[in-house]
């Protein structure tokens, strides 16, 4: 796939309105996937799964792109960004088919489950695919601004189509995350209480 590496990216054509409650939520650090860990899902070109509690963003900014995925298409995605998140109890799974002899093995991370030592992620991007939660709250948010206007959050990064739908917000609170992305990038993963573990078949995912 070709995710959203940050700086020379060509950004795809993606003709999205987004609404409050579904772009915001994008956030939901993670960065389990890549960077932190080295397990590259998104680049393998398969989608993977995240739930939270709570993530609390600093900076936020959202637009529209399309992903691509490594078996070829694309798929339309909102670019979520955040100048800093932090999360409480992560849960990232992804579902690996055709491993000889097992079949389907699901990989599963979970941090953060302390509640006084959440995950903390700086600069963090996120392609989003879909996004449920129970309740999202915008605090000085601008809908309908162009990307190309765009002051709050970590700057869009170059290619993007010019003038396109963006929101952006000072913070953003979202509450019993369910989210499933393509990609994910951030400059820094603070994951504490990390734990990783493999299952045969798709039983333990997050949601």
């Amino acid at each position: 796939m070709e995710s959203q590496p940050r700086g020379g990216t060509r950004w795809g054509r993606f003709g999205l309105v987004m609404v409050p409650g579904v772009a915001a939520s994008a956030a939901i650090g993670l960065a389990l996937a890549q960077g932190a860990l080295a397990a590259s899902f998104a680049v393998s070109g398969q989608e993977f799964k995240v739930t939270a509690d709570q993530l609390v963003g600093e900076g936020f900014v959202q637009y529209g792109s399309i992903a691509r995925p490594a078996g070829g298409g694309t798929e339309p995605v909102a670019i979520s960004a955040f100048d800093e998140a932090t999360i409480n109890n992560l849960c990232q799974s992804v579902v690996v088919p055709g491993v000889p002899f097992l079949g389907e093995v699901t990989l599963q991370l979970r941090a953060g489950t302390d509640p006084d030592n959440p995950v903390t992620a700086e600069n963090l991007f996120i392609d989003v695919a879909q996004l449920d939660t129970s309740q999202a709250v915008f605090t000085n948010v601008d809908i309908g601004v162009s990307v190309d206007d765009t002051t709050k959050g970590p700057e869009p990064g170059e290619g993007t189509l010019p003038g396109s739908f963006a929101q952006q917000a000072d913070q953003v609170v979202l509450r019993d995350v369910e989210q499933t992305a393509w990609a994910t990038s951030a400059g820094t993963f603070r994951l504490s209480g990390l734990s990783m573990s493999l299952h045969t078949g798709d039983d333990e995912e997050c949601f």
